[in-house]
């Protein structure tokens, strides 16, 4: 391995042979760079779909009420079902130890003011743990207590664009909004990952704006964030017999899916995780394909190679080289080659990588990446396979005897 002569050798037949040593490194490269680049897009499917998943809580079901479209128990159809804050408790109560976390919300389009500036924004009225349904960030102050919803305080959580849009200059905490014709105190500023339009959005104590609404104790929709520990079977039997308990307790029929309607993210996160499995194994057998297909390039090309070379072999058998000699010298050639060439492949598919980022963001490609490991483990077997591929032609080749290499055209 570390004989100096032998190094020399093989440098010098590279050099003698530029094609030969293209066409073998080429093979090599080529796999690895298509290799990485088509793991690193599967990786940006699975992020995309991922973050799309991640923007509220995962572990959330969302509750609306609508119209009915069917008579049931004496009431008529086309019947507005409505919630409010005891269908909220029931809800919560029906099996308290499957709740995580929790939120009733009631949901207004309002004007507010700032000074000159004014605009009409959707204010939510709920509780503290809408931060944590929501994901939201908290860039300045706080978001809601539980003593704001108590004591009915007239405060308000903005986000980032409504901060940007009246609130111009210096810290929003502690200013006052006119919202309604109600005075508001600003106690924080938030940041979600859902984008300008739910930055858009201002927070305030649920207890607060339904006062506002003349006493009212109108919910328009309920979340709850299950116990991450359930299944997402359990998730979705549990979603469903909270559905019928209240599609029961509101008097909607058991086949009406209008007047009580759930948004289940178990069954999203489901769909999901068998689409990202699917993709997945996709992308790993066109994977492994192109690898093994860089494989077979090798070892044809080794063949090749070696053919090529029976002379050689010949000259160097009858001058006395002994068959061990002549193996190890094209086995420790094809290595050199295939390990040069797939540190290239290897780069350029990392480039390739960082060049794309996220240009393909609009194609459901987000941030394409590919572990270390898995191209650690794809390089091993591109060089293992090209030790293999000289190894075997170089054997049969060193047993010739030397007047039947010289004869060969």
């Amino acid at each position: 391995m570390f004989d100096l002569d032998r190094w020399q050798e093989i440098f010098s037949s590279i050099r003698s042979n530029v094609l030969r040593t293209v066409l073998s490194g080429f093979t090599v490269a080529l796999g690895l760079f298509i290799f990485i680049v088509l793991f690193g897009i599967g990786t940006g499917l699975q992020n995309a779909f991922t973050q799309g998943f991640t923007r509220d809580a995962q572990n959330l079901i969302s509750f609306f009420t609508g119209k009915t479209t069917v008579a049931y128990n004496g009431l008529q159809s086309d019947r507005t079902v409505t919630m409010n804050n005891d269908d909220y408790d029931f809800l919560v109560n029906t099996d308290k130890k499957k709740v995580g976390y929790s939120t009733p919300r009631y949901t207004s389009s309002l004007m507010v003011k700032y000074g000159k500036e004014s605009g009409t924004y959707q204010v939510n009225g709920a509780d503290p743990q809408e931060q944590l349904i929501e994901n939201r960030k908290i860039l300045e102050g706080r978001y809601l207590s539980p003593l704001d919803i108590d004591r009915k305080q007239n405060v308000a959580v903005i986000g980032r664009m409504v901060q940007r849009d009246l609130i111009k200059n210096g810290s929003p905490v502690g200013k006052e909004l006119n919202i309604n014709g109600t005075m508001f105190r600003v106690v924080g500023v938030f940041s979600d990952d859902g984008g300008d339009w739910d930055e858009r959005h201002i927070t305030v104590p649920i207890t607060t704006l339904q006062q506002m609404k003349k006493g009212s104790d109108t919910v328009n929709t309920v979340y709850i964030a299950y116990d991450e520990h359930l299944t997402p079977e359990q998730a979705i039997k549990y979603g469903d017999e909270l559905k019928e308990r209240l599609k029961s307790r509101k008097n909607v029929a058991p086949d009406d899916e209008n007047g009580v309607r759930i948004w289940n993210n178990a069954k999203n996160m489901n769909d999901t995780f068998t689409f990202m499995a699917v993709l997945t194994a996709i992308v790993g057998f066109i994977g492994m394909g192109t690898l093994l297909a860089g494989i077979i390039g090798i070892s044809n090309i080794m063949v090749y190679i070696v053919k090529e070379r029976t002379k050689e072999i010949g000259v160097r058998k009858a001058i006395g080289a002994k068959p061990r000699s002549i193996v190890a010298l094209i086995v420790q050639e094809s290595v050199v080659i295939t390990v040069v060439s797939g540190i290239v492949g290897v780069a350029l598919g990392v480039l390739a990588l960082k060049l794309i980022g996220n240009s393909l963001e609009e194609y459901f490609i987000r941030e394409p990446a590919v572990g270390w490991g898995t191209i650690l483990m794809a390089f091993i077997a591109l060089i293992f396979s090209g030790l293999i591929a000289g190894f075997v032609p170089a054997y049969r080749a060193s047993r010739i005897k030397p007047i039947e290499a010289l004869r060969t055209e």
